[in-house]
């Protein structure tokens, strides 16, 4: 009998401290309504306090994690975290996740794939378990957002918030887990979506913080458009492989950039609002947490056998989905 990665449980953290849109009003030249109707979102959550970055975000997540499924730390064979604000260059988020909630036994590595890191890292740690090389592996996407973003940028500021979500894949004979992805990558996003400086091409120097190149640049509608026809292409393309209808899935679970984009891929799977995982309103664009922080929001609502659908599109571009059977 073939193994399948299933998801054996969920976990999330986002910061205490709530950025309204109404905050934003002193900011920047923007109003609660124009951010609502464009985007959908009402307010994002900023990490605050000094020396903490992505991990921080991650360990409180996996921390939590292995509480609600009562796993040892030790048990961990390997931690992957999807990250695009990686607390350093190295040593990897991941091996300080690893440290911080006491997994002395994995490996541990990024990625960076923006938006549609968690769908990366979903399906790659899905392939360990399938070929029965590891039986317990953790999936973050994490984020601190807020460390790229100009808050004087009324086009970005509105959109990003800080969040951390984590999944526990293990072994499974059953008909559940990951069943299927489609995921795709296409150079040409390069010019619309991108930070800079900071990197082997453009060093840090005193010119590149002065040109506030250290910053999320986004050319909004280029990539809008981008978004909406691939995001629901692929999600199509993985019904469509999987010979499945609006009325087999229980959930759509798309990557929160914004609910316009999120509207047009549910009207492609032919499936109605009560069946889309939204909570964007609350947190934005966490980037690669958005996915499994809708997990845990409505994991209380999941029961085992749902069929799922995952769509993400980020910046490279990168975009994809996946078909999960939910396991428990």
């Amino acid at each position: 009998m073939a193994l399948k990665a299933a998801i054996k449980g969920v976990g999330g953290y986002v910061p205490d401290y709530v950025l309204t849109n109404q905050e934003l009003e002193t900011m920047v030249d923007t109003n609660d309504q124009w951010i609502l109707e464009r985007t959908g979102i009402s307010e994002r959550r900023i990490l605050k306090g000094e020396n903490m970055g992505t991990s921080y975000l991650g360990i409180q997540a996996v921390k939590q994690l292995l509480e609600k499924t009562n796993t040892n730390p030790e048990d961990i064979d390997l931690i992957i975290c999807a990250t695009v604000t990686p607390d350093m260059f190295f040593p990897a988020t991941a091996n300080i996740i690893a440290k911080g909630v006491g997994a002395s036994n994995s490996f541990s590595y990024d990625i960076g794939a923006a938006c549609s890191g968690f769908l990366y890292a979903l399906s790659t740690g899905a392939q360990f378990i399938e070929t029965g090389k590891y039986k317990k592996v953790v999936i973050v996407g994490a984020d601190k957002m807020s460390s790229i973003v100009d808050y004087t940028d009324r086009t970005t500021c509105v959109l990003f918030g800080d969040g951390a979500g984590a999944v526990l894949l293990e072994p499974t004979e059953e008909e559940e887990g990951v069943m299927d992805f489609v995921l795709k990558s296409d150079g040409v996003g390069e010019e619309y979506l991108n930070m800079k400086a900071g990197g082997s091409r453009m060093p840090s120097s005193h010119e590149t913080v002065d040109q506030r190149l250290h910053y999320i640049y986004q050319a909004g509608m280029h990539v809008f458009k981008y978004a909406v026809v691939s995001m629901a292409d692929a999600a199509a393309e993985i019904m469509e492989r999987n010979s499945l209808s609006g009325d087999d899935v229980a959930y759509l679970v798309p990557h929160q950039a914004n609910k316009r984009i999120i509207d047009a891929t549910a009207k492609r799977m032919n499936v109605g609002e009560d069946k889309v995982m939204m909570n964007i309103h609350k947190y934005g664009n966490t980037t690669a947490a958005t996915i499994p922080l809708c997990l845990m929001d409505y994991e209380n609502k999941l029961k085992k056998g749902d069929n799922l659908v995952l769509a993400a599109f980020g910046g490279g571009f990168t975009w994809g989905s996946a078909y999960i059977k939910w396991a428990y």
